[in-house]
């Protein structure tokens, strides 16, 4: 019997090639899409899950309220982490000190590597869950050891052993390779760490890390936390909760900020990083389940196609169900045998997109930074799929099915069906329904583009054009400090040359303790602080409001302050230069007022920034590249310089423009994405429209004969088949255009820097949209128009 069906089912397939062929298509990149929207998503709920402690691990975060705002960082006190043992050790397994993930120099022989890695203590590699290929977990136990990840093995020794081998960490650390791990998922907060070293090395060797391991106030390590068995993790978070605080009450210049200590599971790094005023917002969980909604939608377009095909012939078929009907056929089995005809386009469809994904995958992980990939092994993957198409067929199939089987076989028999006044309703609803859709996803797409142009067009206040940095991560930098510089000068390949504490595009330190003339003594101060070079400005490109800049022609100038102008804002200075300001017990002279230089992210205000001299080693070289040379050229100089005198360390540079493109790589993926996903959805709602299109034209084809012969033209055909669709385009645009709205306008709140939502948005999007339905519509509503009346009618 199912045979039967089956072949039925086929035959009726190949009768009507166009409809087919529009509903494996349609549905193949619904489906398509759908799959690919659920590995997208699959992969975001697991991240990190390859940790065999999952559920057990955390990150320890430090809440301090500022002037009633609480900010949240993942930036600890080093000494936080042997309070946390010592006092709270029943709650823990393991309490881990990180370094932050840096480019660090790896050198062995006249091989050199710029890689990122981290500083850990000897506990990391099972709070990891490492799969170390060679050497084993206590390897970073040795203070002058290093583990590998398998890539950078590979790269530095080939083929040879690895253990035992000296290497050198940016040209000064002698350490010897204990160990060799498998490289960590990319769908992983660790996933760049190519290397791991142990946490006792960097601290004896970095005087910022040695001056204030016992300092409560310098928050500058992350610490993770592995739970003891069978603690809880909200009971563990609020146990810990006041442990800085009963360490600093005694401190009014620490205690003021009220910190208070929690811990973020891992299972909320990736999808809930976002903190707002002390409470998680979200993050990226947004995203998961925007795209959770665009696949269901798109799915539901390709599914509404195939509703509308099928029940748009119904009166063509309703003969059909009736003779079966007539002959015994009970309606259980015309439901059957249509569900198995929708089971069918089903199947061929599933088939179709697993082909289309597998085109797809290497350009969707691109645009997407996935690894993603079919599980073909994924014996789960398969009981989805089939789930899924069986659901798909289901739903696609359930209203033709119950539909055309509900005929009255006599009617139908006598040539009295009429399909009613009303029997076009449910398809005209349906095809405003999937024009809606597509036009909520085009107006939110260029909405999405809008946003990120308006944030990349801010005024940044400091040019970018031909700004290279460079992190100086070897001694080579410092011991040729003024010789680099006026080398680099002499070439003319460079205009200025600078450094700094912080790169160009962040703020790596905040400080408080600071007090100046009219401060409210209730107020609690909190400034990004970077240390430069006098140079610093004149290479960045300063903007001046008030004042002058650094100079070393005035030796006062090591306690000078530059502000920006949200600092003078903030401290409500009338007149800020020569104003005397106090940080830690020390005065500090106002010398300059520069436009504000956005530094963080192009969504936010800028933060108040106070700029001094240097007192220490700095970490960020800066080199102006004269515009009057090639770029290529330039570099050429540069790296010569470089050679001569910073051998050890590969000339990496970064040019500053592109590192600021990329705070908008999150926003412009994700556009990027629903950009293809609304393209496609448009192209499914095509696809039923040109069905609709050639369904409506072949049923009034006698109709158009007639017109034609009482000297209607091509033209008056034309209007009177597309003015239905025209009219439902029209109704879905005015549906879509206030939901489009609130949505888009609700998703902009989360930014403070954002743009406005314009009215030519909603204006292009229908212009569009109309567009597309003309074209579509008149392919076939034209070759209806010019066909010859007389093969209309000939058989009336």
């Amino acid at each position: 019997m199912f045979k039967s069906y089956l072949k039925i089912a086929g035959r009726q397939l190949l009768r009507s090639k166009l409809h087919s062929f529009i509903n494996i298509t349609g549905l193949a990149a619904g489906m398509a899409i759908a799959i690919l929207i659920g590995l997208w998503i699959w992969d975001e709920l697991f991240y990190d899950k390859y940790n065999k402690n999952y559920d057990r691990i955390a990150s320890v975060m430090e809440q301090i309220t500022f002037n009633g705002e609480v900010g949240t960082s993942y930036s600890c006190p080093i000494p936080l982490a042997d309070e946390l043992r010592n006092n709270y050790g029943s709650e823990f397994k393991r309490v881990v000190l990180s370094w932050w993930n840096r480019d660090h120099i790896l050198s062995f022989g006249n091989a050199k590597f710029t890689r990122i890695g981290k500083f850990m203590e000897p506990e990391a590699t099972r709070l990891l869950s490492l799969n170390m290929l060679k050497g084993d977990h206590d390897g970073l136990k040795d203070p002058s050891s290093i583990l590998l990840s398998a890539t950078v093995a590979k790269a530095v020794f080939g083929n040879a052993d690895p253990l035992g081998k000296m290497m050198l960490i940016d040209n000064r650390l002698p350490v010897k390779v204990t160990g060799v791990y498998e490289d960590l998922p990319h769908a992983s907060r660790f996933k760049d760490v190519m290397f791991i070293a142990p946490w006792q090395l960097f601290v004896n060797n970095d005087e910022l890390a040695k001056t204030h391991k016992n300092n409560w106030g310098f928050e500058m390590a992350e610490i993770f936390v592995q739970l003891a068995d069978k603690v809880d993790m909200d009971k563990a978070s609020a146990s810990i909760k006041n442990s800085k605080l009963e360490r600093v009450k005694n401190d009014a210049g620490l205690s003021v900020y009220k910190p208070r200590i929690l811990l973020q599971p891992m299972s909320r790094w990736h999808l809930f990083a976002e903190w707002k005023n002390g409470v998680n917002t979200g993050g990226s969980i947004l995203f998961v389940r925007l795209f959770a909604l665009i696949g269901l939608l798109v799915l539901l377009l390709a599914c509404i196609n195939f509703m509308n095909l099928s029940t748009a012939r119904a009166e063509k078929r309703a003969r059909e169900a009736g003779i079966r009907k007539a002959i015994g056929s009970m309606r259980k089995q015309l439901v059957i045998r249509f569900f198995t005809e929708s089971l069918l386009i089903v199947v061929l469809a599933f088939a179709l997109s697993l082909l289309l994904i597998q085109l797809a995958l290497p350009v969707f992980n691109q645009v997407a930074d996935k690894r993603l990939s079919i599980p073909w092994t994924n014996v789960y993957f398969w009981m989805a799929a089939i789930g899924f198409s069986v659901f798909t067929g289901i739903i696609a199939g359930s209203y033709p099915a119950f539909y055309l089987s509900s005929f009255q076989p006599v009617k139908v028999l006598k040539g009295t069906f009429k399909a009613g006044r009303y029997t076009s309703v449910p398809r005209r609803v349906l095809v405003v329904l999937q024009f809606s859709v597509s036009v909520i996803l085009v107006i939110g797409t260029i909405i999405v583009f809008q946003q990120i142009q308006y944030a990349r067009n801010r005024p940044v206040g400091y040019s970018r054009d031909g700004l290279i940095q460079l992190q100086m991560n070897t001694p080579g930098f410092y011991e040729h400090e003024a010789a680099l510089r006026n080398d680099l000068l002499k070439t003319g390949a460079v205009v200025e040359v600078a450094e700094s504490s912080s790169p160009a595009t962040g703020i790596w330190v905040f400080r408080g303790g600071f007090d100046w003339p009219g401060k409210d003594p209730s107020l609690q101060p909190d400034f990004g602080v970077v240390a430069v070079t006098p140079e610093y400005g004149k290479t960045m490109g300063w903007q001046f409001k008030a004042g002058r800049d650094f100079s070393r022609a005035f030796t006062t100038d090591s306690s000078a302050l530059v502000l920006n102008e949200a600092a003078v804002k903030f401290m409500k200075l009338k007149d800020p230069v020569g104003s005397t300001i106090k940080w830690d017990h020390g005065n500090y002279t106002v010398v300059g007022v520069i436009k504000d230089m956005l530094m963080e992210s192009p969504y936010e205000p800028v933060s108040q920034i106070v700029y001094s001299l240097k007192n220490e080693k700095l970490l960020f070289l800066f080199i102006k590249i004269n515009p009057a040379m090639g770029v290529n050229e330039a570099l050429d100089k540069v790296q010569e310089v470089f050679k001569k005198y910073v051998p050890a360390a590969p000339f990496d540079y970064k040019f500053v423009d592109e590192d600021f493109a990329g705070k908008f790589a999150v926003e412009e993926r994700i556009g990027k994405l629903a950009f293809s996903f609304t393209a496609l959805a448009i192209f499914i709602s095509c696809l039923g429209l040109l069905g609709m299109a050639s369904f409506l034209a072949e049923q009034r084809t006698k109709e158009i004969g007639i017109r034609k012969i009482l000297g209607a033209s091509v033209l008056n055909v034309w209007q009177l088949l597309s003015a239905d669709f025209v009219l439902l385009v029209c109704i879905s645009l005015l549906i879509a255009s206030p939901i489009a709205w609130y949505c888009m306008h609700t998703w902009l709140q989360n930014f403070q820097y954002r743009t406005t939502i314009s009215w030519w948005i909603f204006a292009a999007a229908g212009l569009g949209t109309l567009a597309i339905t003309f074209v579509v519509i008149s392919f076939q509503t034209i070759k209806a128009a010019i066909t010859n009346p007389v093969a209309a009618l000939r058989s009336e």
